[in-house]
């Protein structure tokens, strides 16, 4: 790994989220165990990287795209990635999680992301910014209307 992709191994974790509720495209049953919850267990079973954290959510609104995983972390770019098979795609996403956990920033440089993440990337969402950091023109406009 780069440099920069090192930086960040002494901070904080890193959270990989799991649609609980992804059905990847498929009619089922409402009391059906969805594929994404057995995502979600496969990921717990096979032991997730040092400083990263499982959580399971309800939906993350991709539905048709196969199962849905978010990576994010304090101060990082969050990824969403889709089309993930709930068995054949865990090691990959464990090595995704370990290579976003080990940035300062999430951004894995792009010849050292997993394949599926370089053409399955739903939405990169840039970290938050403090207030005071913020710049004025893209802020919103607070001052009363005047009528």
């Amino acid at each position: 790994m780069s440099d920069r992709s090192r930086a960040g191994t002494d901070g904080a974790g890193a959270e990989l989220l799991v649609c609980m509720t992804c059905r990847r495209g498929q009619d089922m049953p409402a009391d059906e165990r969805r594929p994404g919850a057995h995502l979600h267990d496969n990921l717990a079973a096979a032991g997730l990287p040092e400083g990263v954290r499982l959580v399971g959510v309800e939906c993350l609104q991709n539905c048709d795209h196969g199962c849905t995983v978010a990576l994010r972390g304090p101060g990082r770019w969050t990824y969403v990635y889709g089309r993930l098979d709930e068995v054949a795609d865990v090691d990959m996403l464990l090595d995704g999680a370990a290579r976003y956990r080990a940035t300062a920033d999430g951004l894995i440089p792009w010849r050292e992301r997993p394949q599926h993440f370089r053409k399955n990337c739903i939405a990169r969402i840039p970290p938050p910014v403090a207030a005071d950091d913020a710049d004025p023109q893209t802020q919103p406009r607070t001052e009363a209307a005047h009528g």
